[in-house]
């Protein structure tokens, strides 16, 4: 398994001011996408804007307007809606600089929360890409990477069908319905890193070699990641739940709990797969050392018989004209049978040692 991410180095960055918009993140051809759904009780409507078109026309007073931005690379658009929303110049750095740690800011008319959206793809890789969310009276304005897919489609569809409660309900009760998919998203992502885990654990009580070694060091690279990427995420989610901004209302506090103790037990089982790996290297380490100490044992097993009868064939391979035993008749098949006798003596006795 192994997560798609390659961002540019933050060091680009170095001696500007803040505030300055400068993209950081997965370089892509794709052109940026703005949609937004704008919905009451009895209405629906859903526009999908071209970069040069009239940004003023995602918003519709009366109703709750998600606006959906995919690809933070183009600056200037992101600018427009900066202005467009008042928003502040360290908002807009931090939506275009993609490797932020999740995080909630309360700027008094709109809070801003940065967070990881994860969700399984092919080929046991999940994808992973920056989130930022910033929550508004009647708004919520969602900026993603620009990463094909992502994991609001259950949302779309409750909006449109008018399903459940979101309708009737206000702009903080969608931020908690994205932020709750985003976090049942993690749920996928476990689920893959789970199955690898077994996968892993099975071939390390098998025949653990060098591809189990490897495989142990990407989950744990993996597991670090993820857990990079929830730990702060139950603090941004806490403070909605406790906060006291007066964005987030009563009757929706109790839906962020909800998402607050899904995050919890998203972090319990990263860490329960991040002690399990822990002691599978272990173990692997420790295989590895016992078949060390046994090929040690037997190599040592061998010399030990071979040092005595390499003894006897060089006292009587020596060069010298006089030696006595050379002169007994049937010498040679003496001197077979004693080095026989040595060897069985030998095995016997590091038999009955337990040592073979």
């Amino acid at each position: 398994m192994r997560t798609t991410r390659s961002h540019k180095k933050r060091s680009i960055k170095n001696g500007l001011p803040p505030g300055s918009l400068v993209h950081i993140g997965n370089s892509t051809d794709r052109a940026v996408k703005v949609t937004s759904i704008s919905y009451k009780p009895d209405a629906v409507l859903e526009l999908a804007l071209h970069r040069d078109d009239d940004l003023r026309q995602l918003h519709r007073e009366g109703s709750v307007n998600w606006i959906n931005v995919e690809g933070v690379h183009d600056v200037e658009l992101i600018r427009c809606l900066g202005r467009m929303y008042d928003l502040h110049p360290l908002v807009l750095e931090d939506v275009v600089n993609t490797v932020q740690r999740p995080k909630i800011e309360d700027y008094g008319g709109y809070l801003f929360v940065v967070l990881r959206m994860l969700r399984p793809s092919a080929e046991n890789v999940f994808g992973s890409e920056q989130l930022s969310l910033i929550l508004g009276p009647d708004v919520v304005i969602t900026f993603q990477e620009g990463i094909a897919g992502d994991v609001f489609d259950t949302v779309r569809d409750r909006i449109r069908s008018g399903k459940g409660k979101i309708r009737g309900m206000g702009s903080d009760y969608l931020a908690y319905a994205l932020v709750d998919a985003v976090v049942d998203g993690y749920f996928g992502v476990l689920e893959l890193l789970g199955e690898n885990v077994a996968d892993v654990e099975e071939s390390l009580a098998l025949a653990p070699g060098k591809n189990t070694l490897q495989a142990i060091s990407l989950l744990k690279k993996e597991i670090i990641f993820l857990r990079k990427a929830v730990w702060p995420l139950r603090e941004a989610v806490s403070f909605l739940e406790r906060g006291d901004s007066h964005l987030l209302h009563d009757s929706t506090r109790v839906y962020f709990r909800d998402v607050y103790d899904h995050t919890v037990q998203v972090l319990d089982t990263v860490e329960t797969y991040r002690d399990l790996l822990s002691g599978m290297l272990d173990l692997y380490l420790s295989s590895v050392s016992n078949r060390t100490n046994e090929v040690m044992k037997f190599l040592t097993v061998i010399g030990t018989i071979f040092m005595p009868l390499t003894f006897l064939v060089g006292v009587y391979g020596m060069n010298f004209k006089h030696i006595p035993e050379l002169e007994v008749p049937n010498g040679y098949f003496i001197l077979w049978g004693v080095m026989i006798g040595i060897t069985v003596l030998l095995i016997t006795y590091f038999h009955r040692k337990r040592w073979l």
